[in-house]
């Protein structure tokens, strides 16, 4: 039996720019515990791991010392409370990426899309942009009992897109897309566009300046 192509996709920093509207939130949560400010760029080193990792680093960064007492169970359900119903409101799809998304359904690969984004969110997203009806499967960070870098996270979404590994390729900006790429062994296109540093496209197997080289370099990589 031949496996159909599949792309699947992270979310913050490879589908959608996210940090204005996640920034704008730790913000308000600063606030409302009596904290400064932070800048979106030490919000972008937040994300990536999921919502209960960006309210411990969170908690790191801005009350070190314990001295507000901020919990991270408290800050998630805060974040949530905030972000998930406006989290398209500053956030803007990366330029180029329907009509990627469109070029690879025409050449006839599924779509799915792997985030640790919880799955409502993620799913709110993808409706105010359109994009639902374009995916095959939508995994988010708590669609199942592990999330990325646990393969399992990404195997789950495969096998709910119908797809297989070998003829799967993850495509994301931070190293848990690409460890659950290599994990579950497919192969990886790192999104030099998004929030990771640089450096991680070594830990890929190839790398995309933008989303309008996703089609042809997915393409390379499976052959």
């Amino acid at each position: 039996m031949t496996h159909p192509r599949l792309a699947v996709f992270d979310m913050d920093g490879t589908l959608l720019d996210s940090l204005p509207d996640i920034a704008d939130c730790v913000r308000e949560i600063l606030a409302s515990h009596g904290l400064p400010p932070v800048s979106d760029s030490v919000v972008r080193g937040m994300i990536g791991n999921g919502v209960q990792a960006l309210a411990e680093a969170l908690i790191h960064t801005a009350d070190p010392a314990g001295n507000v007492g901020m919990q991270p169970d408290q800050i998630v359900r805060q974040f949530l409370a905030l972000y998930t119903p406006r989290a398209t409101r500053l956030s803007r799809l990366f330029p180029g990426t329907e009509a990627a998304l469109e070029v690879l359904r025409g050449q006839g690969w599924r779509l799915a899309v792997c985030t640790n984004k919880p799955e409502a969110a993620a799913r709110h997203i993808l409706d105010q942009f359109g994009l639902t009806p374009l995916f095959a499967s939508i995994g988010g960070g708590d669609s199942f009992p592990v999330r990325k870098p646990d393969p399992r996270h990404l195997l789950g979404t495969i096998a709910q897109a119908g797809g297989q590994p070998a003829s799967t390729v993850m495509v994301g900006d931070m190293m848990p897309d690409l460890l659950a790429a290599k994990g579950a062994g497919a192969p990886s296109l790192f999104a030099a566009w998004g929030y990771g540093d640089p450096a991680f496209a070594n830990a890929a197997d190839a790398s995309a300046a933008s989303m309008a080289e996703v089609p042809v370099k997915a393409q390379a990589l499976l052959g």
